[in-house]
């Protein structure tokens, strides 16, 4: 993307009224946000940028996820169960920044284990295995936002 076309997405989103705009074009992807009013009534955004768009400033340090994400896509694989998110929100694989994760690959799980946390509207909605089995892959990374139908995980059932 470059700079006029994101300058000309924060001039509608400033009109629009819409609380979040997320963009996604190839490997750039784009997120506004409203942080909210203060008090002179003016809106302040928090434009978020991905390290790989041109940017002035520097990019941001890439953190490595815990768990090794699949090579290839887990639908491809009939022996497995996808465990997808219920709602939007924001995916956590811990109950706290400095908690150990919930789960982790190759790890057994059981029918109602918590899996994951997804917060939604502020709100921390515990994630838990529908299947018993072994997780096979972790498929988001801690933090990220997800979709409703999404897959988070990857079960091989037993």
């Amino acid at each position: 993307m470059s700079n006029e076309e994101i300058k000309e997405l924060l001039q509608i989103f400033n009109e629009s009224g819409v609380g979040e705009l997320e963009l996604q074009r190839g490997r750039d992807r784009l997120r506004i946000r409203r942080a909210g009013e203060t008090a002179s009534g003016v809106t302040h955004m928090q434009p978020q940028v991905p390290a790989s768009a041109p940017s002035p400033a520097p990019a941001p340090m890439a953190v490595p996820s815990p768990a090794p994400l699949l090579a290839k896509a887990p639908e491809a694989d009939a022996d497995h169960v996808l465990v997808k998110s219920p709602i939007v929100g924001t995916f956590y694989d811990a109950s706290s920044p400095g908690a150990a994760a919930f789960i982790k690959v190759g790890d057994h799980v059981e029918v109602g284990q918590v899996l994951c946390i997804i917060e939604s509207m502020k709100l921390m909605n515990e994630i838990e295995s529908e299947t018993a089995g072994i997780i096979a892959a972790k498929l988001v990374e801690n933090g990220r936002p997800v979709e409703y139908g999404e897959a988070l995980f990857a079960i091989l059932p037993r």
